[in-house]
């Protein structure tokens, strides 16, 4: 009987453990911080070959032989509302030049460009100026497209072919050489 009661106590006593419930350690907190950051970039190059090449038509119109494959990729911040592509040269007067210790020169106004997929969907020159703070050459510019960035594109990308030609109607004496120069392309978000 007294093995029953002390069998009945170490019961009890067990109960009495169990019964007082779960024990809890205070709450440890870690601060998570992730960054997007903005990104814009642009990729070119002509659809095939390494160059855009022209066989120049004296007084006349040449047709590059090959469009410039551009893709522009973005993620933008949400007060950002545009991203425009401009292309354009060092100099209007020489962005194309000759050979030789004094060679001739092929200016803006006889270089086109024409995007369908963008601003200019017919050849136009680059001669534009930029306006303040925009990209370009004052009268050796020209762009190419302006693409509205709203909550649906924030994060995106577009691609365009870029179709050149020279156009030496107003240039008929120049003579016989290889021109080389170089234009660039690059986008801009407002």
């Amino acid at each position: 009987m007294i093995a029953g009661l002390f069998m009945g106590l170490g019961l009890f006593v067990l109960s009495g453990s169990a019964a007082q419930g779960q024990l809890n350690s205070n709450t440890a907190t870690v601060t998570l911080q992730a960054t997007l950051g903005e990104s814009l970039t642009v990729t070119a190059a002509p659809t095939s070959g390494t160059n855009v090449t022209f066989a120049l038509v004296s007084g006349g119109t040449a047709t590059g032989s090959a469009p410039v494959a551009m893709t522009t990729s973005w993620v933008m911040k949400s007060s950002r509302a545009s991203v425009t592509m401009t292309g354009y040269f060092t100099s209007a007067t020489q962005a194309l030049a000759g050979t030789g210790s004094s060679p001739s020169y092929i200016p803006t106004s006889e270089i086109l460009g024409q995007v369908t997929t963008g601003a200019p969907t017919s050849f136009t020159a680059f001669t534009q100026t930029p306006g303040t703070g925009a990209l370009g050459t004052a009268g050796a510019s020209l762009v190419l497209f302006t693409q509205a960035i709203s909550g649906t594109n924030r994060a995106s990308s577009r691609s365009d072919n870029l179709n050149l030609e020279i156009n030496l109607t107003s240039q008929p004496q120049l003579p016989a050489d290889t021109y080389t120069g170089t234009l660039n392309l690059q986008a801009q978000a407002l």
